[in-house]
């Protein structure tokens, strides 16, 4: 745990009591500081305190005059739609809001002050709309493979301040969502990483200037020596490019799935199951990883780019690059390969919560019985129509099936409501040389505590009943597609 002793003796509310509101208490009491928190669940609130945290209202606290600052966690609005009570009663009392990962830097600043902090450990911040999570385990694999201590902590599961004391690491590689870079009163990473931008949680951030505006937080530090910027779309150009101008001490490398510009001194383009590197010279090294699985499609080539040149920057061989990318196993619910049985495989994409995110395991597999739905967000799936034809039969869960249903034109489909009768109906139905494909386009709210909850599911039945109907499955789906439940 990174204790926070620059807060010493000073009272901190923190709202919200889940993994990270925990983590940032424990961090806290452990730095000499007291704490008073709050969360709107009573069962997150009884075991604060049976491990020791004083609770209160926070919206009806009469002490504010006594509190330093309110840390909220990510999941709690403080601006849009609609802030928390207990940050409209912080705000009108004049206190700072921050988060844990602010609190982590603050402490990071601190700690460079005194002799010890010439140790500091290299920050890396990764944020994008899709496949942070993926390209920041990849990066922690990269550099654990060459010998390197790292750090990996973040929206990838684990909160930064759950980490072991600064001292005994040489990296520290953090997932950044666009809710904790907003937020965060301090934050100043030694490489920064954009990946792409598409709409997404436009209510929370009042809308996409929003949302950008947020992850552009990732560049505004002082420590800011290498950016790594996705320049697919106009926002990563439009943030290449002013970093250029205005931040002349900064390494800018651009990443795109079809040039980098002439004028541009260095970066790499890439494609599915390749990079090629362009370093400040203008020499080139090209690396594949066309074998592996865990980095199929094109998505999965930006996120190596991204950790390739990350890991150039600090001084990884090309080999060792190359072998880590060799070696990745992916993430849990991100394109995991599942079981594959008579031909039939099943992949767990559950991560995909947007339609953005889910066109992407659509472009890398073909044959695909789709389990799709779950709690809409902005858009549907109409716009990713172009991968309808990969797909030969969905099967739509959750509040969202019949909206999905209307928009998937002609593809057959079957609305299922539950995952035990999507997976069922999936595996009566497959043949060998499909995929059984988990990719909502969705969040998964309205049945599951989380994502990972909805994964594990997945899994969970489809280890069950594929395997179970062996033989028989690999006969069916010879014939014209069954209309199963109904249809529409």
């Amino acid at each position: 745990m990174i204790s926070l002793d620059h807060l010493a003796g000073q009272t901190v509310a923190v709202l919200g009591l889940g993994r990270t509101g925990l983590s940032v208490c424990c961090a806290l009491q452990s730095g000499g500081a007291k704490c008073v928190a709050w969360d709107d669940n009573p069962r997150a609130r009884k075991l604060a305190e049976e491990l020791g945290i004083t609770t209160a209202e926070l919206s009806r606290l009469d002490t504010w005059s006594q509190i330093s600052r309110l840390i909220v966690s990510p999941g709690i609005p403080h601006l849009y739609p609609e802030p928390h009570e207990a940050v409209i009663a912080a705000q009108r009392a004049g206190i700072v809001l921050d988060n844990d990962i602010g609190l982590f830097f603050g402490r990071l600043a601190q700690r460079a002050e005194t002799p010890k902090g010439r140790l500091r450990p290299v920050v890396v911040a990764v944020t994008g709309t899709n496949g942070k999570s993926t390209t920041a385990a990849l990066t922690a694999h990269l550099l654990s493979g060459a010998g390197l201590t790292v750090g990996l902590a973040g929206n990838i599961g684990r909160p930064v301040l759950d980490l072991d004391e600064l001292s005994h690491i040489n990296c520290i590689v953090l997932e950044v969502s666009s809710y904790q870079a907003e937020l965060a009163a301090c934050l100043d990473p030694d490489i920064a990483v954009f990946l792409n931008l598409t709409p997404d949680h436009l209510l929370r951030h009042g809308g996409p200037g929003g949302y950008f505006a947020a992850k552009r937080q990732l560049f505004e530090g002082n420590s800011l020596r290498v950016a790594v910027i996705g320049s697919d779309e106009m926002e990563g150009r439009f943030l290449a490019t002013r970093l250029r101008s205005t931040r002349p001490d900064c390494l800018v490398h651009e990443i795109s799935i079809d040039s980098v510009g002439a004028e541009r001194a260095s970066g790499a383009t890439f494609g599915p199951g390749y990079i090629e590197m362009r370093n400040v010279e203008g020499l080139s090294d090209r690396l594949e990883f066309i074998g592996n699985p865990s980095l199929a499609g094109a998505h999965n080539a930006q996120n190596a780019a991204a950790a390739a040149l990350i890991c150039h920057h600090l001084e990884l061989s090309a080999s060792n690059v190359g072998e880590g990318l060799g070696s990745f196993p992916g993430l849990p619910h991100r394109m995991q390969h599942i079981t594959c049985v008579g031909g039939i495989k099943v992949v767990n994409d559950s991560k995909a919560t947007n339609s953005v995110s889910a066109a992407k395991a659509l472009a890398s597999h073909s044959s695909i019985l789709w389990i799709a739905g779950g709690e809409a967000k902005e858009g549907g799936i109409s716009s990713i129509s172009d991968h309808f034809a990969n797909v030969r039969k969905a099967f739509l869960i959750g509040s969202c099936a019949r909206d999905f249903a209307r928009q998937l034109g002609d593809v057959p489909r079957c609305l299922c409501g539950s995952m035990d009768v999507a997976v069922a109906r999936a595996v009566e139905e497959a043949r060998a040389g499909d995929t059984i494909l988990l990719s909502p386009a969705a969040a998964s709210f309205d049945q599951y505590s989380s994502f990972e909850a909805r994964g594990e599911h997945f899994a969970r039945l489809a280890r069950t009943m594929l395997p179970a109907r062996g033989k028989q499955v690999r006969g069916l789906g010879s014939g014209s597609p069954r209309t199963c439940l109904a249809t529409e």
